[in-house]
């Protein structure tokens, strides 16, 4: 069984909360397929719990054009672990976002990505606000099916 560890950071019912839980499910349409989702703004991710994922899918609100602050402390931990001869980066991963209008934080987030020597698989999703209309709630669960795919493959 693989595992693909969804990090994310939203507020109680926020829009990022909807958008991980669908790409989630899209994930769990894939055979051999577990998802660990923790939204970083309730806790933080243990280093046990990366290391044993086999992908990350990263999400995050887009504040000021910048991800949010507890997905930049996932991935300062990551590669903190790493240098600790931890097997924490190196991994398939994907990246998601919900913004009021900007978009912006999503090039930032796939650069913190790419910073952590993580394998960005898929191009990047965006959402305006939460995910709700027919075509965004496809959009997101195809990327968590897509990606989910290439994971079992691995």
């Amino acid at each position: 069984m693989k595992k693909v560890l969804i990090v994310y950071h939203s507020q109680e019912k926020g829009n990022t909360r909807i958008m991980a839980e669908l790409v989630a499910s899209g994930c769990r349409e894939i055979t051999g397929i577990d998802v660990v989702a923790v939204n970083v703004n309730e806790r933080r991710v243990d280093m046990d719990t990366a290391e044993a994922a086999d992908a990350y899918a990263l999400g995050s609100p887009d504040y000021f054009s910048y991800p949010a602050g507890n997905v930049k402390q996932f991935v300062d931990d990551i590669l903190l672990a790493a240098w600790q001869e931890r097997r924490t980066t190196g991994k398939p991963c994907i990246c998601f976002v919900t913004h009021g209008g900007g978009g912006a934080a999503l090039p930032a987030l796939e650069k913190l990505v790419k910073a952590a020597k993580l394998d960005q698989v898929l191009p990047g999703l965006s959402c305006r606000g939460a995910p709700q209309s027919e075509d965004d709630v496809r959009r997101c669960i195809a990327l968590g099916r897509e990606f989910a795919r290439k994971v079992a493959a691995l």
